[in-house]
């Protein structure tokens, strides 16, 4: 996933670093620095600030035990976890944090859909892209579906046996 971002970013003229080192993300449980990188350090995004992009995929299946299924809710709570672990680190830092949570069914939590957005609408400014607007939208779709094909693939022979 992080490869596609990046070259949809790209796609957009818009400046970014895979994994990119910024040495001040840390788990707040453990009270000390991970050194975690970025998963896509993304520069001048905002008032002049680089913005960390934490890219996180989940089963919308996860805690059906305890709730009833919403479309989405998965999603929204690890967009929302995301925040809580590393918002307050970048700004700390003079960075901006965007998490990208989405979800295996392919809902995007409203930080994910909102940076989509944004991007699309550079890209259709700066650059002929195919299938005009829904460009943007319909590769991730596309890398989402393409993920999850594959990780079943994978684990189909211990299914079979």
């Amino acid at each position: 996933m992080t490869h596609l971002m990046d070259d949809l970013l790209r796609r957009a003229r818009i400046s970014t670093k895979k994994e990119a080192p910024v040495n001040f993300l840390t788990d707040p449980m453990e009270g000390r620095s991970t050194l975690r990188p970025a998963d896509l350090l993304v520069f001048g995004w905002g008032g002049g600030k680089h913005a960390c992009v934490d890219l996180t995929g989940v089963s919308p299946l996860v805690g059906l035990r305890e709730n009833r299924f919403v479309v989405g809710l998965a999603a929204r709570k690890a967009e929302s976890k995301k925040v809580d672990k590393h918002a307050k680190a970048c700004a700390e830092n003079q960075h901006l944090f965007i998490p990208f949570a989405f979800d295996t069914f392919g809902s995007l939590a409203p930080e994910a859909i909102n940076f989509l957005t944004r991007v699309q609408r550079v890209i259709h400014i700066n650059c002929s892209a195919p299938g005009g607007q829904g460009f943007v939208f319909g590769r991730l779709g596309f890398a989402i579906q393409k993920g999850l094909a594959a990780q079943l693939v994978a684990r189909l022979p211990s299914v079979l046996m």
